[in-house]
């Protein structure tokens, strides 16, 4: 049936209680987020130094990569529908900042910092690591963006893709396929350990600035990224950074062989980029939002936007510019595509800082890939008069609810990272089902 949730917006924000849940002492210190009708959210973590990517093991422990601090886990406990933590402990003390994944069989932990990527043997009953590092990467440092994300494929298991990004706001290397700039490529981690290169690996997709989210369907074994697009831009020397270009959701094909136009294809930056305001965009004949655009400034003698279109795999679905989409958790069946963005430093009206979802049926998104309307918000900042500028970036300022690592647990609850605040929150529904089993049929309705 129909459930009467209706997602026009989030003026009239949920409590931030479920039910009689207790939330954590004190917390939050600063204008709660709003919430989208039929949902709760509630601290149940605080004192994180910048929480990353969350993932839950085998035996249901909450993992929260805090950036170049540690790896720490959580016991978990339900009580009538409540969430709690009972007790948590350090898995790892090392210099490591984003990526973090298990094998499918829960046994094999991995993380990255700038430069390397590690495996470690896991206990998850004891929430320990059983053996010393195994180093299977290096030579990845760069300087601007530093993440590695990690994802170990659980449709085959043994490969690992790992994303790195440019080096700069615009880099022109990511030309060349060869330079690993700007890429998602796989590795083969199901045999003995050997030290990658990261030119060593498959290419998976190239030309994409910063590809943070990465995620893997559950139900098809597609993989998805979620990608950062360049501030500042201009075309014909006009400013139209406010309004273009638009962040991407991009799909990769498969690892299990199934044919796909888009593996191993260049993506298009830095050359072009996601059209989103179309009218600030001059000589914008035949764009259309989704429809790529030559930025100019490049060395690519014939580039233009017939070429970006023509040659370049375009987005599947398009976001507004500067949301900084950063990580992504499909339901179990595939119906939805959970996302964070933590949000814009580089617009004049603060913009993104929420948790959203994408409607999926069959493998793909229900929206086609000109639609300005396939992210419904769950959860978003209450106050983004303080999220301007780099100071909110770094953050310096209060701009304090930034969304980064997403994670479903196995009873169907959604956990999201703040990375500013130092939080993670559990986001429930209202009427007691599982964040997990719902089904975002059109924008504005849900089903059962």
């Amino acid at each position: 049936m129909i459930l009467s949730l209706v997602f026009a917006g989030l003026a009239v924000a949920s409590p931030l209680v479920q039910r009689d849940c207790p939330a954590v002492a004190g917390s939050p210190k600063y204008a709660a987020p709003k919430v989208a009708k039929g949902f709760t959210a509630r601290v149940i973590i605080t004192g994180l130094k910048t929480p990353r990517q969350l993932l839950f093991d085998s035996e249901g422990n909450l993992l929260v990569m805090q950036n170049r601090k540690e790896l720490t886990a959580y016991k978990m406990a339900y009580d009538g529908g409540c969430v709690k933590t009972t007790g948590s402990k350090r898995v790892l003390d090392a210099n490591l900042n984003h990526g973090v994944d298990l094998t499918a069989d829960g046994k094999t932990l991995f993380a990255s910092n700038i430069d390397k990527i590690w495996s470690w043997g896991y206990d998850a009953k004891e929430m320990k690591t059983t053996t010393p590092p195994v180093k299977w990467m290096e030579g990845m440092r760069n300087t601007d963006h530093t993440t590695r994300t990690l994802l170990l494929s659980k449709k085959v298991p043994g490969q690992l893709l790992v994303s790195l990004g440019s080096g700069a706001n615009v880099d022109y290397r990511a030309l060349d396929i060869n330079s690993g700039i700007s890429q998602i490529r796989a590795f083969d981690v199901s045999g003995p350990p050997k030290v990658y290169k990261y030119t060593d690996g498959k290419v998976i997709g190239w030309g994409l600035r910063n590809s943070i989210g990465l995620a893997e369907n559950p139900v098809d074994g597609g993989i998805w990224s979620n990608e950062n697009g360049s501030d500042d831009m201009k075309r014909d020397q006009k400013d139209i950074h406010e309004t273009s270009p638009g962040e991407e959701v991009n799909f990769h094909g498969y690892l299990n062989g199934t044919a796909s136009v888009e593996q191993g294809k260049n993506y298009g930056y830095p050359d072009c980029a996601s059209t989103w305001g179309v009218e600030n965009i001059p000589r914008n004949e035949g764009l259309a939002v989704g429809k790529q655009f030559y930025i100019g400034g490049s060395t690519t003698t014939d580039a233009s936007d017939s070429k970006c279109q023509k040659d370049y795999i375009p987005a599947r679905i398009t976001l507004p510019p500067h949301w900084a989409p950063i990580d992504i958790a499909f339901n179990s069946k595939a119906t939805a595509a959970y996302m964070t963005s933590r949000g814009s430093w580089n617009l004049a009206n603060p913009d993104g800082y929420k948790v959203f979802a994408i409607s999926f049926a069959n493998g793909q998104p229900v929206h086609p890939a000109s639609s300005t309307k396939a992210a419904i918000p769950i959860l978003e900042s209450g106050d983004l008069s303080s999220c301007k500028g780099v100071l909110a970036m770094v953050g310096l300022g209060t701009c304090y609810f930034r969304p980064s690592g997403i994670a479903f647990d196995p009873k169907g609850n959604l956990y999201v990272a703040s990375e500013i605040s130092g939080e993670v929150y559990v986001i429930q529904r209202e009427d007691g089902a599982s964040v997990d089993s719902v089904t975002l049929e059109t924008p504005g309705k849900l089903m059962q």
